[in-house]
């Protein structure tokens, strides 16, 4: 099978051999991960939700950048919620390194920033986590939607959380406004 990387080689041996100087080699190549995250950011710049918004620390490393939502409804209503969003060598074969900065008392985030988040698994029984056809765009869409429709209660990764919401729904909006509102006491 012919991959992007196999090629790239191939026309490097065939192109004959590189100049002596290795500044110009390590800045003309570009690895397959950062060809797929130019493409991979612009389009989803191009389809960002509006309660989502992108900052990329340095603009030369596309694979790292921090992702800030803003539910504009559900429990989370606004709040303001960061991510820190790490893009792996072997991306597109493996999903991105995603931790939440933001102390959330929710169901599917740790309090250390864990997500659970189907299709960040590297690996599912049921089919639902990453696969190369997968984006950034992807992920993206699916931490906006762990504040509204992809909410989960029945299969937490924060336990605590989830049974005090079933216990309590009203208590734990309150809790969750207290615990995201006073964030920087911390």
């Amino acid at each position: 099978m012919l991959t992007l990387a196999s090629k790239l080689k191939r026309d490097d041996g065939v192109k004959g051999p590189r100049t002596s100087n290795p500044t110009s080699d390590s800045t003309r190549r570009v690895s397959v991960r950062d060809k797929l995250l130019v493409k991979e950011v612009a389009e989803l710049e191009a389809n960002l939700p509006c309660t989502c918004e992108l900052k990329f620390p340095d603009p030369n490393k596309l694979h790292y950048f921090l992702l800030t939502v803003n539910p504009d409804e559900g429990y989370y209503q606004n709040g303001t919620f960061q991510f820190e969003i790490e893009v792996p060598d072997a991306y597109n074969m493996v999903p991105p390194k995603v931790k939440c900065l933001t102390r959330i008392w929710h169901p599917n985030i740790t309090e250390t920033g864990e997500i659970c988040l189907s299709l960040l698994r590297e690996h599912s029984i049921d089919g639902t986590g990453w696969a190369p056809t997968r984006t950034l765009k992807d992920v993206v869409w699916g931490l906006n939607s762990l504040f509204t429709d992809l909410l989960n209660f029945d299969d937490p990764l924060n336990i605590e959380a989830a049974e005090h919401h079933l216990r309590d729904k009203v208590s734990n909006r309150i809790a969750t406004m207290f615990l995201y509102r006073s964030i920087d006491c911390f």
